[in-house]
This record gives C-alpha cells, structure tokens and sequence, in this order.
C-alpha cells in the first residue's frame, strides 16, 4: 500500500483552531497565496505510487499508525520569519520506502518570478539551453548574432516554453546553502525557506514543480531526497535514491525557517539570503591549520620551478603542461605573486612573461589571443568550422587588462618602475583602447572576440565583468578620462541588465556556455570595488553591497557533512568557504578563480558589515583545507603546498566521487593561495573603535590598550610558523577606499608554532614584538 502523509496549513480566512504562531505560518504564507503541508512518501524505487492526506494529527491504515507533531516558533528579532519543526513516528506497523515531504504551494504562481537555489538555479534557469554533456559546442546561429538570447548547458530548469510543465529535482548538496528562495515581482514578496542538509537517512531532498500552465509551483523538501535523476555536467543520471522502510517507535524531525519578506526587486532577494544563510545550519567552525605565509611558502616554491623556456617563450606554466593559457586560470596571474615575493630572480622571470606576452599574443585590434602552445601556435577558443577567424575569451582578456595594470603599479610600488618597458606599456593602452572601442560600437563586450578584427564572435553574457575594473586601472594609470567612463558606462550595464534583472552574472569560463557562475559574480565585484576606488562614489558602494550578496549564494555557508570514508571525510575538513564553479561544473573549489578576493575585504573596510569579513575569512580557510600539506595526502603527486579544484559534496559525479578530492593539481588555486596570502592582512585592526579580525591561522585578543597603542596577545597553534602581516589604522583612514598595492606596507610578525606572542601596535599602525 502507498500513503502520503500530510497535515495541510490552509490560506482561507474560514480556517480555525491554529494556535500561536501556527496562526502567523497562515498569515505569512497568505501574503504569497502560499499553503503548507507536510507528508510522508512511499515510494517503488523512485517512483512516487500514492498519497494520503493526514487528519487531525494521525493516519491509520489496516497496518500503520502514524503521529505528527508540528511545532512552530517565532524568530527573535525576525518578525518576518518563522521556525517549524515537524515530528513524524510509526507508532505502529512498518513502512516499506517511505519518506517525510514538506511542500509549499503557490496558488497565484508568475513564470516572472525570479527563483533561487544557492549555486545551481538562477532566474530559474529559465534560459535556452544546446547540448546533452559537458561544455556543448555552439550552434553556427550564435555567433556574429546580437540578438543572440542567453544560452546554458544542460541543466535542472524551469521550462522557458510556455504552456510546458517544469521538474526541478536536487539534494541538499548541490547547493550552497541548502535553501530555496524566490522573488514575486506582482506582489513586491520574497520567500525564503532554509533546512539542514540531512537525517538519519541521508541528504534532504529540494523539488520545485511548475505545472503547465505555469500559474502554480510546489517547492518541497524530502527526507531522504528522491530524485529520479541526478543532475551532472551538463547532464543526468540515475539518482540511485532509496527511501528507507521504517519500524515501529522510528521518528524523524524535519526541521526549517520560512522567511515571507517586503522586497523591490531581485537585489533586495538577495541582500535577505546574504543576511539569513548562516540562520539555521548556525555558524560554521573553521580550522586554523596552514598559517598564510607557510602556504605562500610552499605554493611559490611549485610555481618557481614550474617557469620554463620553449620555444614560444619564457613563462610559468600553467596547470599540467607545458602550453601558455592568458588569464582565467593561469597566465599574467600567477607572476602577480611571484613579483609580489620582492626576488630579483622571480623578478626577472615576471619581466621576461610579459615581455613574452606582449611579443607572441596581442592581435592587431589590441585584443589578445588566449594561448599559444609550448611550440609557439596560436590555440583557438569556442571555434565554429563555419567561422575560421581565431577567437579568444573576453574574460581572458578582461584578466590580461586588469593583472596588466596591477603588475605596473607593483613595479612602481616595489621601486622598479625602471624596468617598466614601453612594450609593456603600449601593449595595455591597445587593449585598453580596445575594449573602449567595442563597448562604443556594440554597447557590451561579448563573450568571445577576434583579436585580429576587435569584432565581437559571440555576443550576451557578463564574460566581461573584469573590464570595468581593468578599464579603470588603466584611465588612473595613463589619464584617459574617456576609458574611466566606458568603465562606468558598461559596469552600470551589466548591473542593471544582469544583476537587477537576472540576478545572475556568468559565460565567463572556457568550459561553459553562457552559464550563471561564481567567476563572473566575484569578477564584477572587483570591477565594482575598483569604480568605487577611483570615482570615490559611495553608490559604487551599494552596487558592490549588493553584488557580494550574489557571490555569497555561490559559496558554501555551513560544514557540509561527508562519507566518512572519502578523502574530506577521513581528514574531517570543514569547508564552508569553499566556492561552487557553475551551474554546469557542480563541484565547489578552494578558493576564487582567480583572485585573492581582497575586494571583499575591502569592501568590509568600507562598510563594516562583518559578514563581509566572515565571507573572506571561510573562503580563504576552505582553501587551506585543500592544500596538500603532508602527511595530509590530497594531490595525486603528493607535492606539497599543491591543491587541486574538485571539491565534491554531491553526486554529480557519481556516488563515489563524494567527499573526495579529484584531479592532479591546479595552478590556478595554488596562485589563489597565494594572492590571499598576500592581498589579504594577517590581522586587521582598528586602533581607536577596537576593531579586530583575524584572518590568518592565528589567534588573536586585545590585552590592553594605553598611550603607548594597543597590546596584542597572537597565538599560534598550528604546527608551522606564521610570519603574520598587521594591517592597522584609525577609522578615519579607513574611510578612504584602500588601493591595490598597499599590503607591501603591512607589518609581519613572527609566531613560533605552538606559541604565543604580545604584539604593540602603536597609534601609526607600526608594529613591535614584546618580551
């Protein structure tokens, strides 16, 4: 037999007998035409066979008796959110493949609707999609095509045809944050639910269902998830989901928050989820291990011995060969820190990429090319047999323009301006020059472009969201007004179109479509951040406010529970803070492609919201969880300071690939180590309102404070040394936005493993040990 369990919240004002805030769950979820009901499952395999509605707390069958308890509670200081826990005992009987379900309906349901689920499902997903697997190739009809509308791989979505039903099936895992929101524009509503990742049976369940005529949605949690399909790279598996047989005396809680909130706008949606996503799972516990300086230590070391001589050129290489790649992973990114080291050496080195950069990829037009093999040929990028002209990433060239001008001012910084070249020079006014002119004429930067004619092959996308950013670097740098106005031009575009709009940035990967990802969002943060920096205008600001809450839906907020036996599961990692890829590439990853992140830190100066430091703090901790520090062995080579990009809380990979770490090594996150470990203080404090936040692999407390400054106690608990940089500064300083070279100025600090220190910081933010 099949039952569906169920107690049913109804919306009509006739309801009675509701207690307490089981009366507000009524109101809050009339203001969205919203009902709740709660059910248990039964299932053969996964298919769903029946159900039976609950009455009056009980069911009784010929075989089972079943009790619900349903408690709810208001939240303290939230009157716009309200906690549930549902109760569910076999008293008496068994069950055979069921499963616990909460489901919420929306009667006056709008396809406008903007719907959220944190790293996989943005705007629904509601765009065209091409291909059946990873990475599709594109059709000829998008290239040199306008019009051409934003297209995603294959993945979970709401139907974008009209009159077609939609199924959205998901575990807790492929999420974020295990959440699932949305916004109601005819109504002004935003809705949020959150719930743990799992039970005694195993992940929870997140199911949206759209029905054909797209004016009611269901979204539901179940306890275990059943799911008919897993979802991967761009396509589907069988989820292999079992829902349990229950004896009698078994229970479970299902336990979740439903916010109902005022909102104007999809930025508003998302300002809520940033405030709210730590709420339920409660903080996260993250791991003083790996002190910033020894992963500096460790990570520069790999790269130092990975810079070689071919016949393209003299560079560091990238990932696993020998190739040049520019930007997004590797190229121009990963000499930022080795130039940073303050070596004549690496130095040296740094001077002869660029030079070899400058000589062997930029295209007539100014644009570059995005690589060039070992043996000097041009690699082509997203080629279609009907268009021979070599095209290359705008986000490998939106990269090349932004490290361009951060290396020149580091070399004016460190004191070697001297051996900035004219070449070099040149070479970043053409591709500056050059993004000007395609944001004039086509009032965007595309996707993909053809370096030697500057047209745009493939237009749409925020594969652009660095531009603004680089853009305003190098109108600082050169003085060309009109190159800062093409950034403010074109950062106010993709804000509006696609973050106020869509709510979503993405198409800036190599190895997607034109997929929401995290690299667009923390891109167009630095671009944001970096207009606020040269213009001075605090509604950059806000943008950026807003933005940081986009990044946060892609970077996991609580410690996701494993399989003992994986790889994270064995070594007990925590790994909130790690960054999901796309909605394509589900996997998380240690860190950002490609960046320290310092915009969020800069950020939280600027405003002191502290989840923007709490943000950095569990990225930049996730990372060091997955560096390969012996005798903890995650790479394939076991090369120590190494660390790789797979971090693997779902199945999208299969069952086996959970919790554990897959593939060799990556560049790109070992030069994100280091890009933290530098642009990122060790310590932070404010010396006259006391402000204090660590993010290094220490500890630290205020002893005292006098006219002498502040008195640190520093703690090192780790078995490495720290050297620990100390940013220090009045509030009045911090009202200033903070440049891109500052952090050669910060005092260091040595703490002796397993030791602590007393440190004063005086009121000009120097620095000097006690005894």
């Amino acid at each position: 037999m099949v039952f569906l369990l169920t107690i049913q919240i109804k919306v009509k004002a006739q309801t009675v007998g509701l207690q307490g805030t089981e009366k507000e769950v009524q109101q809050i979820l009339r203001s969205i035409s919203g009902s709740m009901q709660l059910s248990i499952q039964q299932y053969t395999g996964t298919d769903r066979t029946g159900e039976q509605k609950f009455q009056q707390n009980k069911l009784e069958t010929n075989t089972e008796n079943w009790q619900l308890q349903l408690q709810t509670s208001k939240v303290a200081g939230q009157p716009d959110a309200i906690d549930v826990t549902a109760g569910v005992t076999l008293e008496k009987g068994i069950a055979v493949s069921a499963a616990v379900a909460v489901s919420f309906d929306f009667s006056n349901w709008s396809r406008e609707n903007y719907v959220l689920v944190p790293a996989i499902v943005y705007n629904g997903n509601r765009y065209h999609a091409i291909g059946t697997s990873y990475n599709p190739p594109y059709p000829k009809e998008m290239y040199y095509n306008p019009k051409v509308p934003l297209t995603i791989s294959n993945n979970p979505r709401l139907s974008i045809e009209k009159g077609k039903a939609s199924l959205i099936e998901l575990q807790t895992t492929n999420t974020a944050t295990p959440a699932m929101c949305f916004y109601a524009p005819s109504v002004k509503k935003g809705f949020i639910i959150l719930t743990d990742q799992q039970s005694k049976f195993g992940n929870h369940g997140l199911t949206i269902e759209e029905n054909a005529a797209q004016d009611n949605c269901r979204f539901s949690i179940t306890a275990p998830s059943m799911r008919k399909l897993a979802t991967g790279f761009g396509d589907y598996h069988a989820s292999g989901d079992k829902a349990p047989t229950w004896k009698a005396g078994e229970t479970l809680a299902l336990r979740f928050r439903i916010y109902v909130f005022n909102a104007n706008g999809i930025p508003d949606l998302l300002a809520k989820f940033m405030l709210v996503r730590k709420d339920l799972t409660g903080p996260n516990h993250p791991r003083n291990q790996l002190p910033l300086s020894k992963q500096l230590e460790m990570a520069a070391a790999i790269c130092s011995n990975n810079f070689v001589t071919v016949p393209a050129g003299s560079f560091y290489t990238p990932e696993n060969n020998k190739d040049f790649q520019l930007g997004w992973v590797s190229g121009m990114m990963n000499t930022y820190p080795m130039l940073a080291l303050n070596n004549e050496k690496e130095r040296n080195r740094v001077a002869a990429e660029l030079d070899f950069v400058v000589a062997k990829l930029q295209g007539k037009s100014g644009y570059f090319y995005g690589g060039i093999t070992a043996n000097g040929e041009i690699r082509p990028e997203e080629m279609n047999p009907a268009y021979p002209a070599i095209q290359a990433m705008v986000r490998k060239n939106s990269d090349a323009l932004l490290w361009f001008m951060k290396h020149l001012l580091l070399f004016k910084a460190q004191g070697y301006d001297k051996m900035i070249k004219p070449e070099w020079e040149n070479a970043a006014r053409k591709l500056a020059a050059a993004f000007t002119r395609t944001w004039k004429k086509d009032g965007e930067f595309g996707q993909f472009i053809v370096p030697e004619t500057g047209d745009i092959a493939v237009y749409n996308s925020t594969a652009g969201a660095i531009a603004p950013g680089g853009l305003a670097l190098a109108s600082a740098y050169f003085k060309v007004p009109e190159w800062l106005e093409a950034a403010k031009a074109s950062a106010n575009f993709y804000y509006n179109r696609d973050v106020v709009k869509q709510g979503l940035t993405g198409g800036d990967c190599g190895d997607i479509s034109m997929d929401a990802n995290s690299e667009s969002a923390f891109g167009f943060l630095e671009s944001l951040m970096a207009l606020y920096y040269y213009t001075g205008d605090k509604n950059w600001l806000k943008k950026a406010e807003i933005q940081a809450a986009l990044c946060a839906t892609w970077t996991i907020s609580y410690d996701p529970v494993f399989p003992i036996k994986s790889d994270i599961g064995k070594l007990k990692s925590n790994m909130a803070g790690a960054v999901w890829a796309s909605i394509q590439n589900k996997h998380a990853a240690p860190g950002i492609c490609t960046a320290s992140g310092d915009y969020l830190f800069k950020l939280y100066r600027a405003t002191n919201n502290a989840r923007y430091a709490e943000l950095i703090n569990d990225i930049g901790h996730a990372h060091a969880e997955a560096v390969n520090v012996p005798p903890h062995h995650i790479t394939t080579n076991n090369l120590p300071g190494s660390s790789m990009e797979r971090i693997q809380p779902s199945d999208a990979e299969g069952k086996g690939s959970i919790g554990n770490f897959i593939n060799t090594r990556n560049s790109w996150t070992e030069t994100n180590g280091m890009l933290m470990s530098l642009e990122i203080p060790g310590i932070y404090l404010q010396t006259d309102t006391r402000r204090l936040k660590v993010f290094d692999h220490v500890t630290a407390n205020i002893l005292k404070q006098d006219g002498n400054g502040i008195l640190l106690e520093l703690k090192n608990e780790t078995i490495h040394d720290a050297i620990v940089s100390i940013f220090a500064e009045t509030s009045a300083q911090a009202a200033k936005p903070m440049g891109y070279t500052n952090f050669i100025n910060w005092p260091k600090v040595t703490v002796k493993s397993g030791t602590n220190i007393k440190v004063l910081v005086d009121k000009n933010g120097k620095c000097s040990a006690q005894h």
